[in-house]
């Protein structure tokens, strides 16, 4: 069992930045791929980033590039996600979650309860 905690949401203006954090208990946090995801209102839930075991390998949904980054510190078993240039359309329910598997991040077996961000204009 993995205990996933993110924070770090909030309400920023336009081209601010956030940074958040998730927190893992419960299990060797090394072992998970960790993705962030995000929903807004009435919209499915997206893959935002994912980052591999050891950080090596990462991946960025298109809309997000160049923006956010996605980091891992193992020793403290905490993914971030570093948010800059933020749009209106970032306002979301942001969830992380962890994976076994780098390449199927919709096959996440824990996920956190969410940290809500907005982007206000």
């Amino acid at each position: 069992q993995v205990q996933l905690l993110e924070s770090g949401g909030g309400l920023v203006q336009v081209g601010g930045s956030l940074r958040l954090s998730c927190v893992a208990s419960g299990s060797t946090f090394s072992n998970y791929a960790m993705a962030w995801f995000r929903q807004a209102p009435e919209k499915e839930r997206e893959c935002v980033a994912v980052i591999n075991r050891r950080a090596a390998s990462t991946y960025y949904r298109e809309s997000v590039k160049g923006r956010f980054t996605i980091s891992r510190d193992n020793a403290n078993n905490t993914v971030y996600l570093q948010m800059n240039s933020l749009k209106p359309e970032d306002t979301a329910v942001y969830y992380c979650a962890a994976t076994r598997f780098y390449y199927q991040p919709w096959e996440s077996e824990y996920w956190g309860q969410g940290t809500q961000v907005t982007v206000s204009s």
